[in-house]
């Protein structure tokens, strides 16, 4: 069969397809993946090897030891949260901070930020922490703008700093170590936690009417409200200390976090038969949904190195007489854009196999650009017209049991954009600084990939 067409605009015409169909008329991302990349595969190269390529591709994904790691990290979590960690790690921070000025919101921006870490998902972070830490900020006359924008700027935060889901699937769509990208994202995670602090800081300052100081607890209650700390604390640690160390592969380590979680949530009596089965349910079902992700992913990735776009795109831009801080620029832009859009994991999916090429054509360091993607996609959940954890958080606000109405969306975005220019200056820095990202894997992990 010949075609009329080069296997470059066929390829073009592919991904406009695929995203005039994820917006307009719904299809799910992973299936119309699949099809797309099927299709275009069965015109370049007949219905046969198409039919031989979905096969392979499918069986690959399912049976590849690397994904293991998936599910294991996302059941992690949802024991976490069934157990009710995240109540007890805000309690433990609020009692530590939350007596100054803008202090609950930073006990909340921190507890947002270790949980959404441990349970790898922003949407059940948001729900979680909405749930827990508004209806204390609505208790001390916190205004509704900070509040929902601090809850929901600190899901973000479990993207970057490990153990991340995202980092996972990035790792095994490039190949990349996982152990080298949960220590690349540390550094770039606590520059950006520390200008969302800053960020709350200003807001205090100049509106102090907005983040009233909290009582003051005594000594003796935040040594026994500090069991949420401890426990996140031994999570993090036997999870990235085990891993750094060389004492398990991220597979083992997840299975390891996954047994301390269930022995602390059933030690402090929160977690019961009824929350294992619902963790299990819960963590089938989004890791499911990651394998399919991967698997149309993989189906469209084939088809767009069988069109040769990717290369082709690489070739033409790294021909411009233009700098790589060009080029750096317009791939934010583009990304910035289609995490407004889409979302981030599905994001990082799709677009991997278009910009490594060029990533590998300019020279750059594969890790640090992964985590400069991670960083950016990660701005979409906060950001209109699609930003989840705005939604959540908003849904969430008027079902706080304490009497409390919706906080509208655009209050919600509002004081989510407040954050945004912390994301601007932590890429910013890691732009200008790529060692800000991989000084850590390369000191702590010289034992290889």
């Amino acid at each position: 069969m010949t075609l009329a067409v080069s296997p470059e605009f066929l390829a073009l015409a592919a991904i406009v397809l695929l995203v005039l169909g994820v917006f307009f008329v719904r299809i799910p991302v992973a299936v119309l993946l699949g099809l797309l990349g099927f299709g275009g595969y069965a015109l370049l190269d007949g219905v046969d090897r198409a039919v031989s390529m979905t096969g392979n591709e499918v069986w690959a994904t399912f049976s590849g030891y690397g994904l293991t790691v998936v599910p294991l990290f996302i059941l992690m979590g949802q024991l976490c949260y069934h157990s009710g960690l995240s109540e007890r790690l805000y309690t433990a921070v609020h009692a530590w901070a939350g007596h100054r000025r803008g202090g609950i919101a930073v006990a909340t921006l921190l507890a947002c930020g270790a949980f959404s870490a441990i349970c790898g998902s922003n949407t059940a972070t948001a729900a979680t922490m909405s749930a827990v830490a508004l209806p204390q900020m609505r208790r001390y006359r916190y205004h509704p703008v900070l509040a929902t924008g601090t809850v929901a700027a600190g899901t973000t935060l479990g993207v970057i700093i490990p153990p991340s889901v995202v980092a996972i699937v990035v790792g095994v769509q490039t190949s990349s170590s996982i152990q080298r990208l949960f220590l690349a994202g540390v550094t770039p995670g606590l520059v950006l936690l520390a200008a969302f602090l800053l960020t709350i800081a200003v807001l205090a300052r100049h509106h102090p009417d907005w983040a009233p100081a909290g009582e003051k607890t005594a000594w003796a209650a935040r040594w026994r409200a500090s069991s949420g700390l401890v426990e996140a604390g031994l999570l993090f640690a036997l999870v990235i200390a085990g891993m750094s160390l060389g004492f398990f592969t991220p597979t083992e380590a997840g299975a390891a976090g996954t047994a301390l979680a269930a022995l602390l949530g059933f030690g402090v009596g929160r977690l019961n038969l009824r929350g294992c089965v619902q963790a299990c349910g819960e963590s089938l079902g989004i890791s499911a949904m990651i394998f399919l992700l991967m698997a149309g992913a993989s189906m469209f990735g084939k088809f767009l190195t069988l069109t040769r776009l990717p290369f082709t795109l690489a070739d033409a831009i790294a021909a411009l007489s233009v700098s790589s801080w060009v080029v750096l620029a317009l791939i934010a832009l583009i990304y910035l854009i289609g995490g407004m859009l889409m979302d981030s994991l599905a994001l990082l999916v799709v677009t991997i196999p278009i910009f490594f090429p060029l990533a590998d054509k300019m020279g750059w360091d594969p890790l640090w650009f992964s985590l400069f993607l991670i960083v950016i996609t990660s701005m979409g959940a906060i950001t209109p017209p699609v930003g989840v954890a705005g939604y959540v958080v908003s849904a969430m606000s008027g079902h706080e049991g304490q009497g409390g109405t919706r906080v509208p969306l655009a209050q919600v975005f509002r004081g989510a954009a407040a954050f945004l220019p912390s994301f601007g200056f932590c890429l910013a820095l890691m732009a200008l600084l790529p060692r800000l990202v991989t000084w850590l894997p390369d000191w702590v992990h010289p034992l290889g990939g």
